[in-house]
């Protein structure tokens, strides 16, 4: 890869153009899931290979990048106001460059530009290979081209070869800077999602579920454990629906560990986020027999009601949920559990909500990441459903189920 001679343009009294040549600097904002911390990662080690510079405030920087969630309004409404806030930024530093990411650009597109006319280009999740190139285009090219997009590839219309092959192409094997070394990386292990939950814009903006080689995850392993890293999380939407033909054996999750543990250096391994129809005996058996895999598993239930299940479009029942806890405990001495769930989502009764708490008590979950449902455009949910159940009353179930969450904490502290 060409590296970047950063250059600054300069008006000179004449009225000619001069530049200075100086270390060109990016800041990047992430918000949301485990996805976009990788994804950004993985843009801040591309960017650093080509000279650039990565600094932590916003006024210093001549590329500003935001790497945005569409899961809650609340997350899109904050990038709105943080890009407004830096009109003023991109009039003081006309040469500057502002972009957005991940998710909420996938969604919105064009949407971003007319909201925000001083943002310079919008890159999908599934189109980061073209950041560097984006950049640099906007650099050298005078005058400046058109707003750019480039969206991921959509399921509806075009082929899931061309959508797969999408994702494909930003795997960048990552240098972990001297001033960022840490113990810990997370490692991408699926793209996508295909579970298709009503209230989720995930499987629309990330893509199909796809699985990346067994090759090259021990690979990407292998060469953070040569820079000092000893604790991976393999992460994935549906981490556990993790599946590769490999000739003609099929490789799983519960095969995957078996390989990741031979590398020496790795010390643990977690494996985040779990779909409560994955965790299969195989899978449960690994985590119990190897020694380096953690006996935490996160495993998402969002309610505890058969009704709210199915309108969620979860594919599983409370029931069948109960039994896997069962399972995992009676399977992994010692396993410990934590789970999402989201109260006050369409249609949900009292009786409804009381099955979730039920549930909770029943699981005994270490902890558990509680949301009020929120609509968001493009889910089959706002489509098909009113969120009907008012604020006041979001509100005091999203406390009550915390404190039913904080009180088993609690005693489970007490017990360790």
């Amino acid at each position: 890869m060409l590296k970047w001679s950063p250059q600054i343009v300069e008006d000179t009294a004449e009225g000619h153009q001069t530049y200075q040549s100086m270390p060109q600097k990016f800041y990047i904002e992430t918000l949301g899931c485990q996805m976009n911390v990788l994804d950004s990662e993985l843009a801040c080690s591309v960017l650093q290979q080509t000279g650039r510079v990565q600094t932590d405030t916003p006024a210093d920087a001549d590329v500003i990048l935001f790497n945005t969630c569409s899961v809650r309004q609340h997350a899109e409404d904050k990038v709105y106001s943080a890009i407004g806030r830096l009109k003023g930024w991109k009039e003081e530093k006309p040469h500057g460059i502002l972009g957005v990411l991940g998710c909420m650009a996938q969604k919105d597109q064009k949407l971003i530009f007319q909201r925000a006319p001083h943002v310079d280009f919008v890159l999908g999740p599934g189109r980061l290979n073209r950041l560097v190139e984006t950049i640099d285009q906007l650099l050298h090219e005078s005058p400046r081209p058109a707003k750019t997009i480039c969206a991921s590839l959509h399921r509806a219309t075009n082929s899931h070869a061309d959508v797969l092959e999408s994702f494909r192409l930003y795997n960048p094997d990552r240098m972990i800077p001297d001033t960022q070394k840490t113990d810990s990386a997370l490692v991408r292990i699926t793209f996508g999602c295909d579970q298709f939950c009503s209230y989720c814009v995930v499987p629309f903006v990330r893509g199909p579920e796809q699985s990346r080689s067994p090759k090259d995850i021990v690979n990407e392993v292998q060469h953070l454990s040569d820079q000092g890293v000893t604790r991976i999380t393999l992460i994935g939407q549906t981490v556990n629906s993790y599946r590769y033909q490999e000739g003609e054996k099929q490789v799983r999750l519960a095969d995957l560990l078996y390989r990741i543990v031979d590398v020496d250096a790795v010390e643990q391994i977690d494996f985040v986020t779990n779909y409560p129809l994955g965790m299969d005996e195989d899978l449960l058996q690994a985590v119990r027999d190897l020694p380096k895999v953690s006996k935490h598993l996160h495993v998402p239930a969002q309610s505890g009601s058969d009704t709210v299940l199915k309108r969620m479009n979860r594919h599983y029942t409370a029931a069948h949920y109960r039994e896997m806890t069962d399972r995992i405990y009676g399977t992994i001495p010692g396993a410990t559990m934590t789970s999402d769930f989201i109260v006050g989502f369409c249609g949900e009764t009292e009786e409804d909500f009381e099955q979730t708490v039920d549930l909770v008590k029943y699981c005994r979950f270490r902890n558990s990441f509680i949301f009020k449902y929120s609509e968001r455009a493009g889910t089959k949910a706002a489509e098909l459903y009113a969120d009907d159940v008012p604020e006041d009353v979001k509100k005091y179930r999203n406390n009550r189920l915390l404190e039913v969450q904080i009180e088993i904490s609690r005693q489970q502290t007490i017990n360790d």
